[in-house]
């Protein structure tokens, strides 16, 4: 635990007190630049989120189209030796 030995220590800096010009400048830089990082990276989460979205959709277009493939062979097999069949 930090215990001041002085009161004139402050802990933190209240929301009233004011800066030097140079400093607020260098706050609204960081601010500024903070906000261009953070917009950038939900952005990116953004795009990673659509990606991913439309990665399952491929998968599970894929899986139904091979589904359908699959059954047709099937069809197609089982139509096939019925026709062999009656011409027999």
């Amino acid at each position: 635990m930090f215990f001041a030995r002085s009161q004139s220590i402050i802990i933190g800096t209240p929301m009233t007190e004011k800066y030097s010009i140079s400093r607020q400048k260098a706050e609204l830089a960081f601010s500024h630049i903070q906000t261009q990082f953070f917009a950038k990276e939900k952005a990116l989460e953004e795009l990673d989120s659509i990606a991913q979205s439309r990665d399952a959709k491929t998968l599970r277009l894929r899986e139904a189209r091979l589904a359908k493939e699959l059954s047709d062979r099937t069809a197609a097999t089982s139509a096939l030796l019925a026709k062999r069949a009656r011409a027999l």
